[in-house]
């Protein structure tokens, strides 16, 4: 994303968060734009207790599930925007479960999903700056999260995102996650999210994380 519109979504973020923090916290601001930018489409909890190869089917199922919402359960429509082809679609839905026809009577607004999207990314950082900011601040962000997600997303550009390019980004905020949870440590990481530690290794340089 170029400079001047990586800060124009930073200025989005902080002119919702600031009203409600009271304060302009910079960090704060970018940790939450950063996820923004990617789409909020791809943002779900990262959870290296499950095994890599697990957690990515997870995530490709979760992802593909919301663009079903947002596209009315249109399986065509979400293949488009996915960038796959129908049968890989029909085939996903299957083995996670998704019920189509539930989402098609349901008819959700894109919009809906993509707010409470907006809203888990600001909950996921705000749990990182519990000690660092006030717990009656935190709270009342918590208690106007709507608010505050819908004046994000109104000004938010819209980004369209592939499955290829969704479980990259998936894979390079998991992968960063496991080696910091192993202290840097590319062998341990490896044994505690059952990759070999050559397949590991080859995934960090081809994402540049290494």
């Amino acid at each position: 994303m170029p400079e001047q519109q990586k800060k124009d979504v930073e200025d989005i973020v902080g002119d919702a968060m600031k009203p409600v923090l009271g304060i302009n916290i910079d960090e704060l601001n970018r940790d939450i734009s950063a996820k923004l930018e990617k789409s909020p489409l791809v943002s779900f909890e990262i959870d290296t207790g499950v095994k890599f190869k697990q957690a990515k089917k997870r995530f490709k199922q979760q992802f593909l599930g919301r663009l079903l919402r947002i596209s009315y359960g249109n399986i065509s429509d979400v293949a488009k925007k996915a960038g796959v082809d129908r049968r890989s679609i029909h085939r996903i839905v299957k083995d996670a479960g998704i019920d189509v026809s539930k989402i098609r009577e349901e008819m959700i607004k894109p919009y809906q999903i993509r707010q409470k999207a907006v809203e888990g990314i600001i909950g996921d950082v705000l749990e990182h700056y519990r000690t660092v900011i006030h717990p009656e601040r935190i709270a009342e962000v918590y208690k106007k999260v709507d608010t505050v997600s819908k004046e994000i997303l109104d000004e938010l550009p819209e980004k369209r995102i592939t499955l290829k390019q969704a479980e990259e980004e998936f894979e390079k905020e998991y992968l960063t996650k496991a080696l910091a949870d192993s202290k840097g440590n590319v062998s341990a990481a490896s044994k505690k999210i059952g990759l070999r530690y050559e397949t590991l290794l080859r995934k960090l340089k081809s994402l540049g994380l290494k």
